[in-house]
């Protein structure tokens, strides 16, 4: 949050200097001084007015050192901030520490104060507003190797940071302010029904190992065709955008307290196709039948009511096909500034091209170039991001054929930017191709076996940045390509 205070450069010389760059340093002053007389100032600006918001570096000081007092329960007033600048040659330089002390007589009170903090706030953002537009002209006017949709694409992510934060960068976070979000997930962890400090995917096996989904996690859901890896992210998408619940906050944003909005990129499948299964999954009718037609008029009225239930839900989808992983991010951002955005899903991964392919770059290093930008994306937007992603032909070729982060395919550098990698097995999967023939022997021991195992899927986890390793075994219908728990559904039928 330090580029607000920074001089606007342009071939060496200032474009803005401290007489024409948007500030009021009257309003500083008032600002300071009613928080050095109202510590309870404090609290109602703590939220979105940061020291790098204020345009003198002095005042910053003033403001951040306050701060760091009233967080610990302390007095902050003229006379406890004095021993702290008494060697501040900024300070010196208007007044020496005497200055602390006017400050405080020309305090103001109650709204008013307020109102100079959104004062000190608004022309923060205009700085930046001017720098990035300066940035803007400069890489248009002179970078002509850069597309022009690739420049709208940065500003753009600029304006959506600036948006969120107040600022453009973050820049560095004091090992106080992580510690206080360390312990805001713990607290959450605590407060969720099953311990959960991430989103929960509906999938009570999978939450016991995971923990939920993390914001800023980038999660690889890896496997080969027709384990049902798509439809695995499918069913956790709509479990939570069915599980969405928010509550309106004072300025009118609101705050999601349970379930999220969720982006669905579907590169592969339609929205029509993608719809279908979510139909399949809500009313238990198959979706191969709803396709083809072969309902009765029951399951039609079923489908009918059942679209009416879900049609509100929270689940946007994007069935852009090759699209690039800059329009990918750009895309995100919009939907969060939007309409909200709790969770990310990229069906699949090799799918999304780089933004700049490079001559002679290999498919792994594009590969790679996506992988980091999803994580980073995931880090941006403070939401989780699963990738889907196709795992290689060698595991065909070993007896044992549960995935391993070496079957990754083109895996340059999805295992090393991938906070979780899970792998989808079927057993059933691979046993149903060694089916014998029914007249001999070896049929009747290989169908009790077939039977066993028919509808139990196993998420492998494979890697686990902050947790260990393991697996979850879930219940999988073949008829409804749809995952649940295992032992509630056997709960259910043996009622």
């Amino acid at each position: 949050m330090t580029t607000a205070l920074q001089p606007f450069v342009e071939n060496g010389s200032e474009i803005a200097d401290a007489d024409t760059a948007p500030h009021n340093l009257d309003a500083e002053q008032a600002f300071l001084g009613a928080l050095l007389y109202d510590n309870e100032m404090y609290h109602r600006v703590a939220d979105w007015l940061k020291p790098a918001h204020f345009y003198d570096p002095v005042h910053g000081r003033i403001y951040e050192t306050a701060a760091d007092l009233i967080g610990r329960g302390s007095l902050a007033d003229a006379v406890v901030l004095k021993t702290q600048f008494d060697r501040d040659d900024g300070l010196r330089e208007i007044g020496g520490t005497t200055y602390l002390a006017v400050l405080m007589e020309g305090a103001v009170t109650g709204n008013a104060a307020v109102e100079y903090a959104k004062i000190i706030y608004e022309l923060a953002l205009r700085r930046e507003l001017i720098r990035i537009g300066h940035d803007l002209a400069n890489a248009a006017s002179a970078d002509a190797d850069v597309q022009a949709r690739a420049l709208i694409q940065d500003i753009e992510q600029q304006l959506y940071n600036l948006a969120e934060e107040g600022s453009a960068s973050r820049g560095f976070v004091s090992f106080k302010q992580a510690l206080a979000e360390s312990v805001e997930t713990a607290s959450a962890a605590y407060e969720r029904e099953g311990g959960l400090a991430g989103i929960s995917s509906g999938l009570k096996e999978l939450d016991r190992k995971l923990g939920g989904l993390h914001p800023s996690d980038l999660i690889i859901l890896a496997g080969r065709p027709s384990m049902g890896k798509t439809s695995l992210a499918t069913n956790i998408a709509f479990n939570i955008a069915k599980a969405y619940r928010y509550e309106e906050q004072p300025d009118g944003t609101r705050k999601t307290v349970n379930g999220g909005v969720v982006g669905f990129y579907s590169l592969e499948m339609s929205a029509e196709q993608l719809a279908t299964r979510l139909i399949a999954d809500h009313t238990g009718i198959p979706g191969y039948m709803i396709r083809q037609g072969t309902i009765d008029a029951a399951q039609y009225e079923d489908i009918r009511d059942g679209v009416l239930e879900i049609q509100g839900l929270p689940l946007y989808i994007d069935d852009t096909g090759g699209l690039p992983i800059s329009a990918l991010a750009a895309r995100a951002r919009r939907l969060k500034r939007t309409h909200g955005l709790d969770l990310i899903v990229v069906d699949y991964l090799q799918l999304v091209t780089s933004s700049r392919a490079r001559a002679g770059a290999s498919r792994v290093e594009e590969v790679s170039e996506v992988t980091q930008n999803l994580k980073a994306l995931a880090k941006e937007l403070a939401v989780p991001v699963i990738a889907l992603s196709q795992l290689s032909r060698q595991v065909e070729n070993r007896d044992d054929k549960k995935p391993q982060l070496s079957d990754l395919r083109e895996s340059g550098s999805i295992e090393q930017d991938a906070d979780v990698v899970l792998f989808v097995y079927r057993e059933a999967y691979y046993k149903e191709r060694e089916k014998p023939r029914e007249d001999t022997p070896e049929y009747l021991a290989w169908e009790e076996e077939f039977r066993r195992i028919e509808k139990v899927a196993e998420v492998i986890i494979g890697k686990q940045r902050h947790g260990p390793i393991g697996s979850a075994k879930l219940h999988f219908d073949g008829m409804l390509t749809k995952f649940t728990d295992l032992e509630t559904r056997y709960d259910d039928e043996s009622d």
